[in-house]
């Protein structure tokens, strides 16, 4: 009965990860400048969210990256986020 379950488990998240990968649900990258530089070390330096309001991005992006930030390691994803001045991306089932 274990060996069932787990292969159900595997095969049911193999079949699935591909379609999720490919749902489209991730922003779009901008452009690198130094102002996108620069918002990157604030959101990895000071705190997550400030890059994403240095690059104008919407308020609930902000409110997610800031909030997010409590976990520690979203200040590396929030600092990439910034640097490629990355736009789209936030809620329903997105950052």
């Amino acid at each position: 009965m274990k060996k069932c379950i787990l292969t159900l488990t595997l095969a049911t998240t193999l079949l699935l990860s591909p379609l999720a990968a490919m749902a489209g649900t991730h922003g779009t990258d901008g452009k690198v400048s130094g102002k996108s530089i620069g918002a990157g070390a604030l959101s990895l330096l000071i705190w997550p969210g400030i890059g994403q309001i240095v690059n104008d991005q919407t308020t609930d992006k902000v409110v997610t990256h800031a909030l997010l930030g409590l976990t520690g390691i979203f200040r590396f994803w929030s600092c990439y986020d910034a640097v490629v001045d990355r736009n789209g991306g936030v809620w329903h089932n997105r950052i």
